[in-house]
C-alpha cells in the first residue's frame, strides 16, 4: 500500500526532509557497512508517494523509479551530486536493443546531503534531467530522408530522451561547479515511426552543462565540436580542460560526412576555456585513437598521460585500430602532439627506438600514400635498437606474469596513488595502480573480454622537463578477479577497491555474479587484504566517493537488462540482480574511524595557490603526515582529476605544523580539496576528518579568488541544502511523467 501526499499539501507542510540513522557501526580490523539508504519518495502523476518500492506505476502504467547514483561528485559544502543511469530500462518489456530507443528518458539528477548522525536529505536540482536539447538533438542520422516504402526511416519521434546524462563525463571546475560533457541522444534506426520498436541507437551529444551548486541549478555550456559518448576530461595545469575519446554513434559509427573517421571512436582532442565557455579543436598533431573513456592522468610536468585503459564497449568491434589502444601515450598541452611510450606493463620502450610518432603517423586522416609506404619502409628495415631490446628481453617467469598483465586493460580503474615530495621538495615522479579489469584480449574481441583477471601492477612514471621515463612491476593480485571495481585513495595513503563482478557484465548482462567485498592495497607492502562486505550486490555503474571525514560513500548499480532483452531478476541463482536500478546508498568505515583517538585539524587556512607556505593546527603533536586529496567527481570508475599530494612538513612547534604548498599547477590544478593530517599506529596511519581547502589559480581571472587569512574549524563541512531555487523545469525534452522539477522534500524514515 502506498501513501499519497499532493504536492500542494507537501509545500505547505514545510517540506519536511528523510532522516536515516546509518549508525550502529561495530568494531571491525575490516570496517563496517552502515544499512542501505535510499530515497523514500516518488513523484507520481503528479503527487509525492512515499514507498520502500524502487519503482511506481504511474497512470499510463509505465514505471517510475527512483534514480540510482551512476555518476557522483563531491561538491565543496560536502554534499554529494548525484545523476542516473539508463533510465526507462524497467520499461522494457522484450528486448532493451529493439525498445530502449523510445522506452528511454532522460536522466535524472539528485543533490544528496548528509548531517548529524548521517541524517539524509534530497534535493532536486532545476532543471531535475540537465535540460539539454529541448527542442531535440541534431541526430547525425544514415536513414533520414531515404524512407523505405514511406514506413522505414529513422524513429525519433520523441524529444524526452535527446539529452539524456548517461555516458557524460564530469569534472570540478576550479570554482567548485560541476561540468557534464557529452550524453546520449536515443533512436531507433532503422524504426518505424510511431511504433516502440526498431534498432536502438545511441548517439554521443556536444553538449555540455554545468551544474553551480549556490543555487542547484544546470546551465548550458559551449558545445563541442564533435558528439562524444563516454568521452574523458582531464583539467590542465592552466584550469583548461581537455577532452578525448568518445564515439558519436555507437551501434553503427557511420558518418557519410567524415568518412575516414567512421569506424572508430572520436580521435579529435579539444580544450575547453571555462573563462570564454568556447570549447577548440586541437590540431591534427592532436588526434590520437583511444578506447571509451580512456584512463588519463596530469603528469607532474603537466602532459596527459593515457595509461593504456578504457572501456571496450563497441558491439560490433567497430574500432578497427583498437590494437593501438595497448599503447601508453603522454599528451604535451603545449606542442599539442602525443608522444607513444611502449607497450603498456613491457619495457619494450617505443619513444627509445625511434617509434615515438607510431599511432600518430597511423592515424588514417594523416596518412599520405608517401607516409605510409615510409612507414612501412621503417618498420621492415628492423632498427638495430628495436632487435637488441627484444635479445636482451630474456623471458623469465616474472616477465610472462608481466607480459599477460600488460596491455590495455579494459573496466578497470586507474589509480594514482598519494604524490610525494623528493628530497629537494619536488614532484616529479608518479606510480599509477592497475588492478582487476578485462585484460588486453579485449581489443581483439568486443564488446570485450569476458572475465576479468586479478592481476595488479604499479606503473612509475618520472618526469624531467618534457622527458617522460616509464616502468612497470606487478605487485601482489587482488584475492579474487573483479571486473568494474571503483577504487578509492584514502587518507592514511591506501588504496580501496568497491564492488564489481566475477564476469564482464556488458557482454552478458545479468549473467556475472557480483563481487561484494571490499579490499585494501598497502602501496608499503604490495599486497591486497579482504576487507568487509556491503549489504548490496552493486555490478554495472557502481561508484564510491572519499567523504570528508574519511569515510566513503558507497552507490550505483543500473545493470543493462539481462542478456540484452528485458528485466530478468537471476539473484536466487548467484547472478547479479538485474529487476532494475538500485537507489541506495551505503557507508564503509574504515577500521581508523572507527577509533576515538583520531588526530584533529584546529584550524587552517580556507584557500591557498601554489608556493604558498602556510600553518594548520592540530590537537596531537604526533601528527607526522598530511595529504591533500582532490574532491572526487566520478562516473565509470574514473575521476581524470584523481590526485592526492603529501604535503612535506617543513617545520614543527608544538601542535603547529608549518607546510609548504607544491609550486607547479600541474602538480595541484585548482579547484576543491580535503587537508586530512594523520599520525601512525599500531594499526597503521589513522588520519584526521578533513579540512576543506580552495586551490586557487590566481592567472584565472575569471575563477580567481582573493586568498583568505580566515581559518576554517576541521570538520566545517555542512550538510545543509543551499537556499531551493525555484524548480519548475520548463524544458520540453523531460517525460511526460516527470515531476516538473519540483524540489522533492521527504518525510522522516527510521528503524535502520
Amino acid at each position: 500500500m502506498r501513501t499519497k501526499i499532493s504536492i500542494a499539501t507537501r509545500l505547505a507542510l514545510g517540506l519536511p526532509v528523510a532522516v536515516f540513522s546509518t549508525l550502529a557501526f561495530a568494531d571491525s580490523p575490516k570496517g563496517s557497512f552502515s544499512d542501505p539508504f535510499s530515497e523514500p519518495t516518488i513523484v507520481v502523476d503528479g503527487e509525492v508517494v512515499e514507498t520502500d518500492e524502487k519503482c511506481v506505476v504511474n497512470g499510463e502504467g509505465l514505471d517510475e523509479c527512483k534514480p540510482a547514483a551512476g555518476t557522483m561528485a563531491l561538491l565543496e559544502d560536502g554534499r554529494i551530486l548525484y545523476l542516473n543511469a539508463l533510465e526507462g530500462t524497467e520499461n522494457v518489456e522484450l528486448s532493451i536493443v529493439a525498445e530502449f530507443g523510445e522506452v528511454s528518458v532522460n536522466d535524472q539528477s539528485r543533490v544528496l546531503s548528509l548531517g548529524e548522525n548521517d541524517a539524509a536529505e534530497w534535493l532536486k536540482p532545476n532543471p531535475l534531467r540537465a535540460g539539454a536539447n529541448p527542442d531535440g538533438n541534431d541526430s547525425e542520422t544514415l536513414l533520414n530522408g531515404t524512407e523505405l516504402d514511406g514506413l522505414i526511416d529513422t524513429a525519433d519521434n520523441t524529444a524526452k530522451n535527446d539529452g539524456a546524462l548517461f555516458c557524460s563525463d564530469v569534472v570540478g571546475l576550479a570554482d567548485g561547479r560541476v561540468m557534464a560533457v557529452g550524453g546520449t541522444d536515443y533512436y531507433s534506426e532503422p524504426g518505424i515511426d510511431g511504433l516502440p520498436l526498431g534498432v536502438a541507437e545511441l548517439e554521443g551529444i556536444k553538449n555540455s552543462r554545468i551544474f553551480d551548486p549556490k543555487t542547484n541549478t544546470w546551465t548550458q555550456s559551449g558545445d563541442m565540436n564533435y558528439g562524444r559518448w563516454y568521452p574523458s576530461m582531464v583539467t590542465l595545469p592552466n584550469s583548461k580542460i581537455f577532452v578525448a575519446s568518445g564515439v558519436t554513434k555507437l551501434l553503427k559509427p557511420v558518418y557519410p560526412e567524415d568518412p575516414l573517421n567512421s569506424g572508430r571512436n572520436v580521435v579529435q582532442t579539444e580544450t575547453y576555456d571555462p573563462c570564454a565557455g568556447v570549447w577548440t579543436q586541437n590540431p591534427s598533431t592532436a588526434d590520437r585513437t583511444l578506447p571509451l573513456y580512456p584512463r588519463l592522468h596530469l603528469l607532474p610536468n603537466g602532459h596527459v598521460l593515457y595509461n593504456a585503459g578504457g572501456q571496450a564497449f563497441n558491439p560490433f568491434g567497430q574500432g578497427y585500430d583498437q590494437a593501438l589502444w595497448n599503447i601508453v601515450a603522454t599528451y604535451n598541452p603545449d606542442s599539442q602532439r602525443w608522444n607513444d611510450i611502449g607497450y603498456a606493463g613491457l619495457p619494450l620502450r617505443l619513444d627509445e627506438v625511434g617509434l615515438g610518432q607510431l599511432t600518430s603517423t597511423l592515424n588514417v586522416t594523416n596518412l599520405s600514400l608517401d607516409q605510409v609506404g615510409g612507414l612501412v619502409g621503417d618498420l621492415l628495415s628492423s632498427p638495430t635498437e628495436l632487435l637488441t631490446a627484444f635479445d636482451d628481453f630474456n623471458v623469465d617467469a616474472d616477465q610472462l606474469k608481466m607480459a599477460v598483465a600488460g596491455g590495455m586493460r579494459g573496466s578497470t580503474s586507474s589509480t594514482m596513488l598519494p604524490l610525494r615530495p623528493d628530497a629537494n621538495g619536488e614532484y616529479n615522479d608518479v606510480e599509477i595502480l592497475t588492478a582487476g579489469g578485462v585484460p588486453s584480449y579485449a581489443v581483439l574481441t568486443s564488446p570485450g573480454g569476458y572475465l576479468p583477471v586479478a592481476q595488479s601492477r604499479i606503473d612509475t612514471v618520472t618526469t624531467d622537463g618534457d622527458e617522460v621515463g616509464y616502468e612497470s612491476r606487478l605487485t601482489a593480485p587482488l584475492n579474487q578477479p573483479r571486473w568494474y571495481g571503483t577504487n578509492v585513495v584514502m587518507p592514511d595513503g591506501s588504496v580501496m577497491v568497491f564492488n564489481g563482478g566475477n564476469r564482464d557484465g556488458v557482454v552478458g548482462p545479468g549473467l556475472d555474479s557480483p563481487i561484494q567485498t571490499a579490499e585494501r592495497f598497502d602501496p608499503q607492502t604490495g599486497i591486497w587484504t579482504e576487507m568487509a562486505a556491503s549489504k548490496r550486490p552493486r555490478t554495472y555503474h557502481n561508484t564510491a566517493i572519499l567523504m570528508p571525514d574519511g569515510r566513503v560513500l558507497i552507490g550505483g548499480h543500473a545493470p543493462i537488462n539481462t542478456a540484452y532483452l528485458s528485466s530478468i531478476n537471476l539473484e536466487d541463482f548467484g547472478f547479479s540482480p538485474n529487476d532494475g536500478r538500485d537507489p541506495s546508498f551505503e557507508i564503509y568505515t574504515p577500521p581508523y574511524a572507527e577509533r576515538d583517538d583520531r588526530p584533529e585539524i584546529l584550524n587552517a587556512p580556507n584557500s591557498l595557490t601554489v608556493g604558498d607556505t602556510f600553518t594548520v593546527q592540530v590537537d596531537d603533536p604526533s601528527v607526522d603526515k598530511v595529504l591533500l586529496i582532490r574532491r572526487t567527481v566520478m562516473t565509470h570508475l574514473i575521476d581524470g582529476d584523481q590526485r592526492a599530494i603529501e604535503l612535506p612538513i617543513a617545520a614543527q612547534n608544538g601542535n603547529t605544523l608549518t607546510l609548504k604548498m607544491p609550486g607547479r599547477h600541474s602538480v595541484v590544478p585548482a579547484g576543491k580539496y580535503m587537508l586530512f593530517v594523520s599520525k601512525d599506529s599500531e594499526i597503521g596511519r589513522v588520519p584526521s576528518v578533513s579540512a576543506s581547502i580552495t586551490v586557487i589559480n590566481n592567472g584565472l581571472e575569471c575563477m580567481a579568488m582573493a586568498a583568505s587569512d580566515t581559518t576554517t574549524d576541521a570538520g566545517e563541512e555542512t550538510a545543509t541544502a543551499n537556499a531551493e531555487p525555484d524548480t519548475t523545469d520548463t524544458s520540453t525534452n523531460e517525460s511526460s511523467s516527470d515531476d516538473g522539477g519540483l524540489v522533492q522534500s521527504v518525510f522522516g524514515v527510521f528503524g535502520f
